[in-house]
């Protein structure tokens, strides 16, 4: 009888089980029914990518302990969602998963040639322990004894690689290195009868080489397009909502601090990592920096490539940016242009990305409050005062003092003067990031449609701050704050607020392009 279990043969199901077992679980194992239909076909090649902390190694473990035939996992999954899935049966514990962890392996050698002789010895021994009858040729060659296996047992394998992307991170220069693992890989996975299903996980895509992937059998899962498995990214709304429910947390506190991930129908998805922490700790609090790949943060900002400044001030100030993301090669040092780093950033989580739009934005406050530190550690001492005084601006705008509204908003032109000021979209920019810490009271809106126009920015008081004004703001360049006062009344964007009752302010802001001189006007009106 064979004994058919392993460090990486069928290692069982007790990582899963401590997640299941945890505190907070929230149910994925719906993934099992994608993974199911694409056994055995042409999609069964997956690469999954997913910054830190976005609950890659759990799916990986689910997917370990339900294919493995190692134990008998049935019980793990009592009550969850896929048990209820006509395929669960079918698939249970069927197949010789091999699950590998490629940063473990490296960590161990430092070197990519000792790392690949490293696990296929470690591999081999599992293999032949596991199967000491079969007839192998040579049982030094992994790809040979896994091939007699197969034709002697007829039970296929599935390959669940944690951290493959790892190669890439760490010999990040070494392009010897990095093909002789691609190669590995592909000679491992590609066209191999004894594969039901390669599951790959990691932060970054594919490795590109011009037009053309080293791996091209693989269906890529990113965070610029997740495709099918896009509510398998992070925690959906309603998962979120009832976390908050069963903690008694503000929900729309925990949708400032980690909302913002978008992809096709699914306009919010949060950071599991930070929610989980939060829920568990009772305290909104910025949980995803523990992460190492946030320390790069600044180091990529700060690249010298044209425009790129620009692009992040404009985006700390709560822009969307179009960015072509088609001509990133999906590593960690290739950047031909200010897209590519900005790509990355994608990749890393800490730019969202709406795959319609083609648009990238900073998702949340957690992840803003980052790139603020790294605008500063940076050096952009001009762009971090603004944000600095902007508490000040915003206290100026509730007593109505518009004079000192002006010299503040003058100021942070000043400090930003790295961006073009010649029309009203550069005021606008300039003005959102001097309101920047308004975002904690308020709902910062965009071109609101309301009564006969649009109003250039609206702030409407979030749930748990019902005693700050609603504030509609409207920017003139090169004509009268006096005019956008008018402008405000007489296309009624007060409309806007239907709904809402209490203070409202109207805050009129124009830029003079002769005198360079700002002026403000506030009015304050009841709803």
């Amino acid at each position: 009888m064979y004994r058919e279990v392993g460090i990486y043969l069928n290692p069982g199901g007790g990582a899963f089980q401590e997640a299941v077992s945890s505190e907070i679980y929230v149910d994925k194992t719906e993934l099992i029914q994608y993974t199911n239909r694409v056994l055995k076909t042409l999609q069964k090649y997956i690469c999954v990518s997913r910054p830190r902390r976005f609950g890659k190694s759990t799916a990986a473990n689910m997917l370990v302990a339900y294919y493995g035939r190692g134990e008998d996992s049935r019980g793990l999954f009592k009550g969850l969602k896929i048990e209820k899935e006509p395929s669960f049966d079918q698939h249970l514990n069927q197949y010789n998963v091999i699950f590998l962890n490629m940063q473990d392996f490296l960590s161990r050698t430092h070197n990519v040639d000792k790392m690949k002789a490293l696990l296929e010895k470690r591999l081999l021994r599992d293999l032949l322990r596991a199967y000491p009858d079969v007839d192998y040729l040579d049982q030094t060659d992994l790809i040979g004894v896994l091939e007699d296996i197969y034709a002697e047992c007829r039970i296929p394998f599935i390959f669940v690689i944690d951290e493959w992307d790892c190669i890439f991170r760490e010999n990040k220069d070494n392009a010897a290195a990095q093909k002789m693992y691609l190669d590995f890989l592909r000679n491992l996975l590609k066209d191999k009868t004894y594969v039901a299903l390669a599951y790959m996980t990691g932060i970054l895509p594919v490795k590109k080489y011009g037009t053309h992937s080293a791996l091209n059998m693989f269906d890529e899962f990113s965070m610029t397009n997740p495709r099918q498995l896009a509510e398998f990214v992070g925690f959906t709304e309603s998962e979120v909502k009832s976390l908050c429910r069963r903690y008694d947390m503000d929900f729309e506190e925990t949708k400032r601090w980690y909302d913002g991930y978008r992809f096709g129908n699914l306009e919010h998805i949060y950071s599991p990592r930070s929610v989980v922490s939060a829920m568990l700790s009772r305290c909104f609090d910025s949980y995803w920096n523990q992460t190492e790949t946030f320390e790069a943060l600044r180091d990529y900002i700060v690249m010298n490539y044209a425009g790129l400044k620009d692009m992040v001030i404009e985006l700390l100030a709560g822009k969307n940016k179009r960015i072509n993301i088609s001509k990133f090669t999906n590593d960690m040092t290739t950047f031909k242009s200010a897209d590519d780093v900005l790509t990355l950033l994608i990749h890393l989580g800490y730019l969202g990305y709406d795959y319609t739009a083609q648009e990238v934005f900073i998702p949340n406050s957690e992840v803003a409050s980052e790139f603020c530190n790294a605008v500063e550690d940076a050096g952009w001492e001009s762009v971090i005062n603004a944000v600095r005084r902007s508490d000040a601006l915003l206290k100026a705008t509730w007593k109505g003092d518009s004079d000192a509204v002006a010299r503040a908003v003058e100021e942070a032109h000043f400090e930003t003067s790295v961006l073009k000021y010649n029309d009203e979209n550069s005021l606008a920019c300039v003005i959102a990031l001097a309101y920047y810490s308004a975002r904690e009271y308020y709902m910062e809106i965009r071109e609101l449609p309301a009564g006969r126009g649009f109003a250039d920015i609206v702030y409407l008081p979030r749930k748990n701050h019902p005693d700050k004004p609603a504030m509609i703001v409207e920017l003139k360049w090169n004509q009268s704050a006096e005019g956008a006062i008018e402008q405000i009344r007489e296309k009624k964007y007060v409309k806007a607020l239907e709904g809402y009752t209490g203070s409202v302010l109207l805050v009129a802001v124009n830029y003079d392009k002769s005198s360079k001189v700002h002026q403000c006007i506030i009015r304050e009106i009841i709803c």
